[in-house]
């Protein structure tokens, strides 16, 4: 099997299983996948520990690689979730959130365990959420005092706040739902020529995953590695 197909196979389970409940649990369940591992994808750290090795030890180059990889998989997904005739299109929304949710999340765990953070500790996965939703979206919250602070600040605060897991992952889902459905209309605009449906997702996603990646590569600043 192709990895293409790996990947999309692995990160596209069945609309039945997901679509009737876009919301925190199934945030929760995308992050610890990406966390974890799934399909294809080792969990996220021993990934990012090959990419260090392969990197002779440089963080930044590992973090870099880390982004990139995950740049082209959402890419790819993007593609094979948009590919087909517009009666498929209702159908492939939520797989195309759910390769998102898993693919996002998983980059930016690799990067904030490359700086030193770690994976297991709840305010880290809280921060993990946090980066999905962009700078843009995280700075308006702050501002509507919906979040206490950037995911920086979220994966350092003093205490561990139960609150919070319930509002990041529905503004999570929130989230993801927009940057899926956000680009039905170019897509169907597209599907009349089925490549070019497939060649919108991939671009779509792929941009939306390094914007992302930027943001948690700025965000995560470095601390001492165990």
């Amino acid at each position: 099997m192709s990895l293409g197909r790996s990947i999309t196979s692995a990160l596209t389970p069945s609309v039945a299983e997901f679509a009737p409940d876009l919301t925190s649990k199934f945030v929760h369940q995308a992050l610890e996948k990406a966390i974890h591992g799934i399909g294809p994808f080792p969990p996220a750290a021993k990934a990012a520990e090959t990419q260090l090795k392969e990197q002779k030890g440089d963080v930044e180059k590992a973090v870099h690689e880390v982004i990139e990889n995950h740049v082209r998989w959402a890419g790819v997904q993007g593609f094979a979730t948009n590919l087909g005739g517009l009666v498929t299109l209702a159908a492939m929304i939520p797989a195309n959130i759910t390769g998102l949710a898993i693919l996002q999340c998983r980059m930016v765990a690799g990067v904030a365990h490359l700086r030193g953070y770690d994976l297991t500790d709840p305010k880290v996965k809280n921060a993990i959420l946090a980066s999905v939703l962009g700078e843009e979206s995280v700075l308006a919250l702050i501002k509507k005092k919906e979040l206490p602070g950037t995911p920086m600040a979220i994966a350092t605060a003093p205490a561990y706040d139960s609150n919070l897991d319930k509002v990041m992952a529905t503004q999570v889902a929130s989230a993801l739902i927009q940057k899926v459905a956000g680009k039905r209309l170019a897509v169907q605009a597209s599907k009349r020529v089925p490549v070019v449906g497939g060649l919108v997702g991939a671009g779509t996603d792929a941009y939306s995953t390094w914007k992302v990646g930027r943001y948690v590569q700025r965000e995560f600043l470095a601390r001492p590695r165990g």
